[in-house]
């Protein structure tokens, strides 16, 4: 049994040239904040960012950087937070990111509730 990572049609000069299969894929699977904002970053200029997190949201991927997104739990995160207690001006920023995950999201066509869940 074979299992397809991208469409039929990518050529494989274009997969050479995926983010993801350039760097090391443990980048979009760590636990570093900082290591997952490289990852989302590295994920802008992808050709099949859309499609990729298209896919994650409808599988609803449990963690990691899907098409410039980060999933926990099966969830949209505007950014995962280090360990310990947050504070109040990393609450305040992640409200704003949260609008801005959204707007992404929305402007991805994957806006609605049923669609994709954000976490709290």
């Amino acid at each position: 049994m074979s299992l397809a990572l991208a469409p039929l049609d990518v050529s494989v000069e274009v997969e050479a040239n995926l983010p993801c299969r350039k760097f090391d894929p443990d980048l979009w699977f760590s636990d570093s904040p900082t290591e997952l904002e490289l990852a989302k970053s590295l994920c802008g200029d992808c050709p099949l960012r859309v499609e990729c997190l298209s896919g994650a949201v409808e599988r609803a991927e449990p963690w990691g950087v899907w098409g410039g997104e980060i999933f926990e739990r099966g969830a949209v995160v505007p950014r995962k937070r280090p360990r310990g207690r947050p504070r109040k001006e990393d609450l305040a920023r992640d409200a704003a990111l949260r609008v801005e995950a959204e707007a992404r999201l929305a402007a991805n066509g994957l806006a609605t509730r049923s669609a994709v869940r954000l976490a709290a």
